[in-house]
């Protein structure tokens, strides 16, 4: 299915440095609670996220990390998850984080 750039332009994908992480031990399948720091203009956003098989919550704290911000909140367990980290699967279908090069300004919008 094709879209179009006005399509495309309504998924708000911005990058943000990990800020805190922890283990997620009720959910159904292995996460962790992740908090991320958008900048002044978003803030600080929290979300659970399947990426134990390559992240630590001390392997993942200080990384620049790109995600779904305008997604709704959705509850998880007893847990609200604010936006989406965005990640690709490996050849075995674990999660590998979609990340900047270099270091970026917290906030920047994908174009």
């Amino acid at each position: 299915m094709e879209i179009n750039f006005d399509d495309f332009a309504k998924v708000d994908i911005r990058v943000g440095t990990v800020i805190r992480a922890e283990p997620f031990p009720e959910a159904r399948k292995p996460a962790l609670k992740v908090w991320v720091d958008f900048g002044p203009h978003i803030g600080e956003r929290k979300t659970s996220a399947q990426i134990t098989a390559y992240y630590t919550p001390e392997s993942i704290v200080g990384q620049q990390v790109a995600c779904v911000v305008n997604f709704p909140a959705k509850q998880i367990g007893k847990f609200m998850s604010e936006v989406l980290i965005l990640g690709l699967p490996d050849a075995d279908g674990e999660v590998v984080l979609i990340q900047p090069t270099h270091a970026v300004p917290n906030g920047g919008k994908l174009f």
